[in-house]
């Protein structure tokens, strides 16, 4: 329990004790005025049920909390707010108590899937996909540290007419190179081809518009884009030639994906492939079907009536029997409840495909199936760049691979031009460049709440200053050279007093297992991002404003010594959570 959790705890059995009320929560915050007093209680919600003006409810409220407990020291009220100055002891009796629980994780007896990425097989990673990567492991870290078992998933799109587009353009166009020969990484090499493919169908709908056929027309007579549908008809009929081209240049993108996780940090406990799972869910809708749940048009196709939900009509199977996205989806989430022990399913999916996984999720209700309600579209706003939108189509997206190099690029331009690792080997040097690098990238797409569209600045965000990944790396190099400098570990202390900078540092320390709570209950990195900037300003307040390594005061100096150990350590376990690194030295 934080000293904040404390006083609320108190002050309600106060309340109940002088007023008989039960259930009152009053807002307690950290004190920010020029008032004495650490902690302000906001006094106006009893105002209506006493029928008291806000000053004399304060002041009966202070006298009772001074009078009732001894963890309050005194108190003063201005215009209805309650200010409270807590008795030292509190302060040093919880950060006795957060340093030996800091690596204790209460179990929450819970396993949560947690699926991001999600790519297609016809062209690389891009910006969009590093934000849905960064976030869906950063929640799952977070979900871990806040008690639950979790499972990182994802399920890769490598079937359908755009994974042939790419086969048919290499088939015509590739002559028989591969990513060794062109040394090419195998998703950049695989995506040129749908490019290629792109390019020349343009090409030929261009042509037979010359030729006096309507646009609409040419798209669909075009000879490309009928020898890949052609080339699918033959995949799903188990065609031996084009499966065979199929898993090969999947498995030059696989290698190419699993270069840029790996350099991104991220990683999958379990990976499914839609090739396997588009199947699925046909034996749903049959079931759905016998129930009335569903229903039949003359045509053949199914659908799923969800007017009555504020929904429309949706299509779950084709006339001709074939299904669509939602119908495996069906079945992918039924067979991950089957397969696994999961009580929760978190898609982290850009907020286009919101009404998707509205009709996901109602459809399942309907199919009767208890846990979806447990379904849960952890929804994120677009990624655009200062120069605007990304483009795929025309070969000029935001390269994730692109964008990490250049990264590490600035980190080392930056670092070097201020001499920030003077003394350390080359190799050790490269190893800090590619850590600044990527926490500048990670700490600046996380920090924005998922729900918002973000504009990502690489300039501003390897910035050593402000709210930015190399700054707050840069504290926790600062603390690491003190430490090393002081050459003495953690030891107990006797009781010290402590002044105002200290008292917010213990503070913001005793907070971080409710910051873990609350951000894992949002689902939202921001949370901690946040918390972890705040907790770095105060220790910079602290650390300009106190001796420590000049200080007489044995005692004194351990304990601040300790104090900023246990910040380290924090600063440390909250990037982890956000996938981010640290250096010792910067």
């Amino acid at each position: 329990m934080n000293i904040k959790d404390t006083i609320e705890k108190k002050l309600a059995e106060v309340i109940l004790n002088v007023y008989q009320l039960k259930d009152i929560h009053l807002e307690v915050q950290e004190n920010k005025t020029e008032f004495e007093g650490d902690f302000t209680i906001v006094t106006f919600p009893l105002v209506k049920q006493l029928k008291k003006n806000p000053e004399r409810i304060g002041v009966e409220l202070g006298e009772a909390l001074t009078e009732q407990s001894d963890l309050f020291e005194s108190f003063n009220v201005v215009k209805g707010f309650l200010n409270v100055k807590v008795q030292n002891q509190l302060f040093v009796d919880n950060f006795r108590t957060v340093s030996s629980d800091f690596d204790t994780v209460e179990k929450k007896n819970s396993t949560v899937m947690v699926e991001y990425s999600s790519p297609n097989t016809n062209k690389p990673l891009h910006l969009g996909h590093v934000r849905n990567n960064l976030l869906g492991f950063s929640v799952a870290q977070i979900l871990k540290e806040a008690g639950y078992d979790v499972i990182k998933s994802q399920i890769i799109n490598d079937r359908g007419i755009h994974i042939c587009k790419s086969m048919l353009a290499w088939e015509k166009f590739g002559h028989g190179e591969t990513p060794e020969t062109t040394h090419t990484k195998g998703d950049k090499f695989v995506g040129n081809y749908y490019v290629e493919f792109d390019k020349n169908y343009k090409k030929e709908i261009a042509e037979l518009v010359g030729q006096g056929i309507e646009e609409e027309q040419a798209k669909k007579d075009a000879p490309l884009i009928k020898d890949a549908q052609k080339m699918l008809v033959d995949w799903e009929n188990g065609d031996q030639q084009v499966r065979d081209l199929w898993n090969e240049m999947n498995s030059w993108v696989y290698k190419g994906f699993n270069e840029t996780y790996q350099r991104l940090g991220v990683d999958f406990d379990q990976v499914q492939y839609e090739s396997n799972t588009y199947i699925l869910g046909k034996d749903l809708i049959q079931e759905g079907l016998n129930k009335g749940i569903l229903y039949q048009k003359e045509d053949g196709s199914v659908w799923c009536d969800l007017t009555d939900e504020g929904l429309d009509q949706k299509l779950l199977l084709r006339s001709d029997g074939t299904s669509v996205y939602m119908t495996q989806d069906l079945g992918t989430a039924v067979q991950r409840f089957k397969e696994n022990n999961i009580q929760k399913l978190i898609y982290t999916v850009g907020n286009e495909q919101d009404y998707h996984f509205q009709v996901l999720f109602k459809i399942m209700k309907k199919l009767g199936y208890s846990w979806a309600d447990q379904l849960f579209h952890l929804s994120y706003g677009m990624v655009e760049l200062p120069e605007g939108k990304m483009k795929s189509r025309e070969g000029t997206v935001v390269d994730a691979d692109d964008l990490m190099q250049e990264m590490y690029g600035t980190a080392k331009s930056i670092t070097t031009e201020l001499g920030k690792l003077e003394g350390l080997s080359e190799e050790e040097k490269e190893a800090s460049y590619e850590i600044i690098g990527l926490a500048a990238l990670k700490y600046f797409m996380l920090k924005v709440d998922p729900k918002k569209k973000m504009m990502f600045n690489p300039a501003e965000s390897v910035e050593f200053s402000g709210n930015t990944g190399p700054f707050i790396l840069y504290t926790y190099a600062r603390i690491q050279s003190l430490l090393s400098k002081a050459g003495v570990d953690y030891k107990e202390i006797s009781d010290v007093t402590l002044n105002q900078y200290e008292k917010e540092l213990i503070m913001l320390l005793t907070n971080y297992k409710t910051v873990v709570a609350k951000s894992a209950e949002a689902l939202s990195p921001a949370l901690v991002a946040n918390y972890v900037y705040e907790l770095v300003k105060a220790y910079n307040s602290f650390y300009q404003s106190n001796i420590i390594l000049k200080l007489e005061d044995k005692n004194l100096k351990q304990f601040r010594l300790n104090l900023s150990d246990l910040t380290a350590k924090t600063i440390k376990k909250s990037l982890a959570l956000l996938g981010i690194g640290t250096v010792d030295r910067m």
